[in-house]
């Protein structure tokens, strides 16, 4: 249903059984998918697509101007996927010059007063907790957790099916299927309840462990602790999605238990 009180353009592409309540306001150039509902006082700016069966609480905020003061205006966009679920008070921002567009992936939920600065990439099945903020640039991989208050700098890249605990500070990349915790922020071990209930075998979930025991408990040299894996974990996907994040992290990575 469309309430006569919603404030839609007429530019604004709304598929079959969209929802919008009374105050919210679309603006030209949206696209929004086929069952998605918009709950009242939601704004939805230029340049923004939201998927299928989507849910937006009242109060969020998607696809306004950047805080970049590199910003000049380019045109870009937020891409949002289907069945995820914006809480109240969300804040998304468009992309810059940079990549160009925001990005959340599907069957995501952002809890209430998130926020995802421009040129974000967020993977599928994404779970941020309330007040989570990400600054600018952020990759988050698919499955990954951030619990309430998480603060992230610019450019940081947290690996899928990792964990990162309440009012962390993440200065470095966290590396896949890992718990982050602490202050300083440091490996808390193996995520591996996590990984169990996404059906992660127990042979796999050893392989993670025994990966991870190389590089941060036997060795307190990263580089040599890639070249203990190398030498003693035969080559798989998991072993090699870990190895490749590291060799892939210019910003670093999260220090290994104290």
């Amino acid at each position: 249903m469309i309430s006569k009180l919603a404030n839609i353009s007429k530019d604004a592409r709304l598929g079959q059984n969209v929802s919008v309540d009374s105050f919210s306001t679309i603006f030209e150039n949206v696209t929004i998918g086929e069952g998605t509902r918009i709950h009242p006082n939601v704004t939805i700016y230029p340049g923004t697509t939201i998927g299928k069966n989507c849910e937006v609480f009242p109060g969020a905020v998607i696809g306004v101007t950047p805080q970049d003061l590199k910003f000049d205006g380019e045109e870009t966009t937020v891409e949002i996927g289907d069945n995820t679920s914006i809480r109240e008070c969300v804040t998304i921002h468009r992309g810059t010059k940079d990549k160009w567009v925001t990005k959340i992936g599907s069957n995501c939920l952002l809890m209430t007063y998130v926020h995802i600065a421009h040129d974000c990439q967020i993977g599928n099945n994404v779970i941020m907790a309330s007040f989570v903020g990400l600054a600018g640039h952020n990759i988050i991989e698919d499955y990954a957790i951030l619990e309430g208050k998480v603060g992230t700098q610019q450019f940081v890249r947290i690996g899928a099916h990792a964990f990162v605990g309440g009012a962390s500070l993440v200065r470095k990349n966290i590396p896949p299927f890992v718990k982050a915790a602490r202050e300083p922020l440091g490996f808390a071990g193996v995520n591996s309840v996590g990984l169990r209930r996404r059906g992660f075998s127990d042979e796999d979930v050893k392989e993670i462990e025994d990966v991870y025991r190389l590089l941060y408990v036997m060795n307190n040299n990263l580089s040599k602790g890639v070249e203990a894996v190398k030498e003693q974990i035969a080559d798989s996907e998991y072993r090699n999605q870990i190895l490749d994040f590291i060799s892939e992290s210019d910003k670093g990575i999260i220090r290994g238990m104290i």
